[in-house]
């Protein structure tokens, strides 16, 4: 009994990160709302951070109805900010396959786990800097 209640809670746990996961990577695909970077008389607007590269076309590739230049452009800026380019390269195959994000959670290897906490601070940022747009 003992063992069957740890394997229902351990899967429960996998479950629950992966669905996190999942929904981080729809917060980084289709960010926030609509604002928009103009000036007026005297006042001066917040500045939109912009890039493009290798998540901000993955994030356009994945077709969501919110993935739009501009969000998927500032998620690409926080990337540039948070991650290194192989982490960038990396990260464009979680895009294509969110399953692989809860691989490398899972993963005993040191670049791994490495690579998932680089991720999911990125995408924390993200969420937090991009929801806006």
């Amino acid at each position: 009994m003992g063992q069957t209640h740890t394997r229902l809670e351990t899967k429960a746990n996998g479950m629950k990160t992966t669905v996190l996961a999942l929904a981080a990577l729809t917060a980084l695909s289709a960010c926030g709302g609509g604002a928009t970077n103009y000036t007026t008389r005297g006042a001066f607007a917040p500045t939109q951070l912009y890039a493009t590269g290798p998540l901000q076309r993955a994030c356009m590739k994945m077709g969501r109805k919110g993935a739009t230049s501009v969000r998927c452009g500032c998620v690409q800026a926080v990337a540039d900010q948070q991650l290194s380019a192989a982490e960038q390269r990396r990260g464009v195959k979680a895009f294509k396959d969110p399953h692989k994000v809860q691989v490398w959670r899972q993963s005993d290897k040191a670049s791994d786990n490495a690579f998932w906490a680089s991720w999911k601070a990125f995408g924390q940022t993200a969420t937090r800097v991009c929801s806006t747009l």
